[in-house]
């Protein structure tokens, strides 16, 4: 039997259409909505589906003005502890609370240089009412919307919030800690 020059290609399109569908099902609503966020400092995009679906993953809004900002030290410490684990980190800097810089370049000097930041950072994005990104509006959904900078929410494999932590909660609290480690050992 011979095939024309046009039928392996089009066979080819036919399996890709087909498979697309399948690898979107593979992404959870609380990624998907977002599709991407631009990166703090580059003129990279973080991809949130390619990036964390199937992951463990904590989300944090952050600010650099706020009286919990010395969290980062806690948070880069959880990261270095469990990264190794397949916990991923998004921290999304926000000015919601009137505590954020309008200059990137200094949001980015008080995240990676002040306090060694080197999980995933965003720029600066809206996470409360109806402004809140795709991304908080689901979190918001899933549990609650973030009352003040350095709310935490764990997220299992599968998109789903399983814990959020006030920004009175520490990095190191055995709480947080627990819920790092359920999120790890769910499953895809």
């Amino acid at each position: 039997m011979r095939l024309s020059l046009f039928a392996v290609p089009l066979a080819l399109l036919a399996l890709l259409a087909l498979s697309s569908p399948l690898q979107a099902a593979e992404c959870p609503a609380l990624l998907a909505g977002q599709g991407e966020l631009p990166k703090l400092r580059s003129k990279d995009r973080i991809d949130l589906c390619e990036r964390f679906a199937g992951k463990p993953l904590m989300v944090v809004n952050t600010a650099s003005f706020c009286g919990f900002t010395s969290q980062f030290e806690g948070l880069e410490a959880l990261n270095q502890r469990y990264r190794e684990q397949g916990l991923e980190m998004l921290g999304v800097p926000s000015d919601s609370f009137k505590q954020e810089s309008d200059d990137a370049e200094e949001t980015a000097k008080v995240c990676y240089v002040s306090y060694g930041v080197t999980f995933t950072m965003s720029e600066t994005q809206p996470v409360t009412g109806g402004d809140a990104i795709p991304l908080f509006k689901e979190l918001a959904r899933q549990s609650a919307a973030p009352r003040w900078n350095f709310f935490k929410y764990v997220v299992d494999r599968q998109g789903q919030v399983i814990a959020r932590f006030s920004s009175m909660t520490k990095p190191d609290d055995p709480e947080l800690i627990a819920a790092i480690e359920k999120a790890i050992a769910s499953t895809p």
